[in-house]
């Protein structure tokens, strides 16, 4: 059923796959298949741990840059497994804790129109808190260095009304860290235990598979 009715949409409004461009659906049959998650762990240079459904690159890396420079708000549906996997492995069993969504900068709003990473979180099934918000402007990341990501973010946000909650931080894609480990900061700072950050996907070459970690701790 649910495929007849993409193809009937299909027809009526002509689509690309977001992965290999076939035309036809938002996400061809073998590309959703490369969104199976495989959560991923990385130990940021600050301690902080992150968890990835998938790794950034192919199809992860094609349909997140569709959702947030074409619009295809479509394609949430199909990432959000990958961060609701990243979720769980960073929680480690532990409950009640509180989904706190890096902020969507001003530009990127108004430029959007929504919040790419407040409509993951919701998609992978828990509630995001707003307790992030900016301190003041910072340059575009993505024409930063390491380093020059780090000094750019660093005082960028503050955190409102944490005190006393365990969080999980929440992106879309992590590179280098720096933002995660800004927003820990700011949230540490305002009195809360954050667990972990957990995303979409991370970049390659900078993930382990948990089970190493494990075997790495023993």
């Amino acid at each position: 059923m649910r495929g007849a009715l993409a193809d009937a949409l299909a027809l009526a409004f002509p689509v690309a796959c977001a992965g290999c461009g076939a035309d036809g659906r938002a996400l061809c049959g073998d590309c959703r298949a490369a969104l199976v998650p495989d959560p991923h762990e990385r130990a940021l240079a600050s301690g902080l741990r992150v968890s990835a459904g998938v790794v950034f690159e192919g199809v992860a890396a094609a349909a997140l840059r569709a959702v947030k420079e074409q619009g295809r708000t479509a394609l949430i549906r199909e990432l959000a497994p990958a961060l609701a996997a990243a979720l769980a492995h960073a929680a480690g069993g532990e409950h009640d804790l509180v989904a706190v969504p890096v902020p969507t900068t001003r530009a990127a709003l108004r430029r959007r129109g929504f919040r790419v990473v407040e409509l993951l979180a919701r998609r992978a099934g828990v509630a995001p808190q707003r307790l992030l918000r900016p301190a003041r402007r910072v340059a575009d990341q993505r024409r930063l260095g390491r380093d020059e990501r780090r000094a750019n973010v660093t005082g960028s946000l503050r955190a409102t009304d944490a005190a006393g909650l365990r969080v999980v931080i929440v992106d879309d894609v992590v590179t280098t860290g720096a933002t995660l480990d800004e927003a820990a900061r700011a949230l540490a700072a305002a009195g809360a235990r954050v667990v972990g950050a957990a995303v979409v996907a991370a970049t390659p070459l900078r993930l382990r598979t948990a089970g190493r970690i494990a075997a790495s701790r023993e």
